[in-house]
């Protein structure tokens, strides 16, 4: 499956979906993590979740980013921002401290490997039926 995850300084997933910098995207099976490509904003909205500049919706560009993504891992996200993530099919989760992309990808290995959660195994049997949630 495909992930998406906001980092600020490249080596953690440690970023606020509004505010973080880089998206980097990975593709997570049971036994590999392999990482496809990165994305840079140079337009973000600040930690508190408003735009640093009036005018365009900062957020179209990074949902929009997303596409062809199961999981997007933050530290944070706004209530407005999380529905619109869901809208795009993809499910945002978010963690309660920064922690090393290297780990996310080999926990969620693991998850994917034993005893997923159910939100997990209906994303994993939807991408295996190949049907877009």
């Amino acid at each position: 499956m495909k992930v998406a995850i906001a980092t600020q300084d490249g080596t953690n997933v440690d970023g606020h979906f509004a505010s973080a910098r880089t998206f980097k995207f990975f593709s997570i099976t049971k036994d590999e993590a392999h990482f496809l490509e990165e994305m840079q904003f140079e337009t973000v909205s600040a930690e508190e979740g408003r735009p640093q500049e009036e005018g365009e919706d900062r957020l179209v560009r990074k949902i929009e980013a997303l596409k062809g993504c199961a999981l997007l891992f933050v530290t944070a996200i706004g209530g407005p921002a999380a529905a619109r993530v869901v809208r795009a099919n993809v499910h945002p989760v978010k963690l309660p401290a920064p922690e090393p992309i290297s780990d996310l990808c080999a926990r969620t290995q693991g998850m994917l490997k034993g005893n997923p959660p159910p939100w997990l195994r209906k994303i994993i049997a939807a991408e295996e039926a190949g049907i877009e949630l």
